[in-house]
């Protein structure tokens, strides 16, 4: 609260009567009447991506210690068994102009454009050894990241399941993929602002569907992205066989 001039008076009034000085003309103090001084809420995000990061544990991050990428099983698993893995799965869904391998029953992508939601750019996705990284397949919560909160509790069979989910990847430009690297939302976020909102409901998707927790500073910097998309909703998910919730 402001301080008022009549309570600056009388406390210069008291100090004069504890200390024992002989009056002494004060002043008049000309002090601008500052009023009430209140700092006001910090914006709470709204929407199902917000309410869901709320139920989200909040811990630090467990050591590293016994993560490799085998214990997310195998990779590309045809987890809803389908016939397609999941990597052609995802390059099916996110690419426009699509060519299959003939005889495949529309599985393998050989060639496609890909409109990359991290950097707003397009790039052209053509099957071969020197050709298929320039579009890779990110886990939007990466895995490393994943055992450190919370995966490594998990049974192996409901890790292959997180690895292959298609609610967890995305088609994206490869060397911004590289950039992430296993960055939370605390440390890497896509460079088209536009797309930040859809790529932490993604990631609070992913937590909440397998019971992953948030560090503080990953929640902090997820809801300060959702501040910015009020109402942002959580994506859909296609729940794959044997996982409910």
């Amino acid at each position: 609260m402001g301080v008022r001039r009549p309570l600056l008076v009388t406390i210069l009034a008291a100090v004069l009567l504890l200390c024992g000085c002989t009056a002494i003309d004060v002043p008049a103090l000309d002090l601008p009447d500052l009023g009430e001084i209140t700092v006001g809420p910090v914006p709470t995000p709204t929407g199902d991506a917000a309410a869901a990061l709320a139920t989200l544990p909040v811990k630090g991050r467990a050591p590293k210690t016994g993560y490799e990428r085998d214990r997310f099983g195998q990779r590309w698993a045809d987890v809803d068994r389908d016939g397609c893995d999941q990597r052609n799965q995802v390059l099916a869904r996110d690419l426009t102009a699509v060519e299959f391998r003939p005889g495949t029953r529309d599985c393998v992508v050989l060639s496609g454009a890909l409109l990359d939601p991290y950097t707003g750019e397009g790039v052209p996705f053509l099957r071969g050894q020197d050709t298929s990284a320039d579009v890779q397949i990110d886990h939007v919560v990466a895995l490393s990241n994943a055992w450190q909160t919370g995966a490594q509790q998990l049974d192996a069979d409901v890790r292959e399941l997180l690895a292959n989910d298609v609610l967890n990847l995305l088609a994206v430009d490869g060397p911004t993929n590289g950039s992430k690297g296993d960055g939370d939302a605390a440390t890497w976020l896509p460079p088209a602002r536009g797309y930040r909102c859809a790529y932490v409901a993604r990631q609070v998707a992913v937590k909440a569907k397998y019971g992953l927790w948030v560090t503080a500073a990953e929640s902090e910097a997820i809801a300060r992205v959702l501040r910015a998309c009020p109402g942002e909703p959580l994506p859909a998910s296609t729940v794959p066989s044997g996982l409910t919730g």
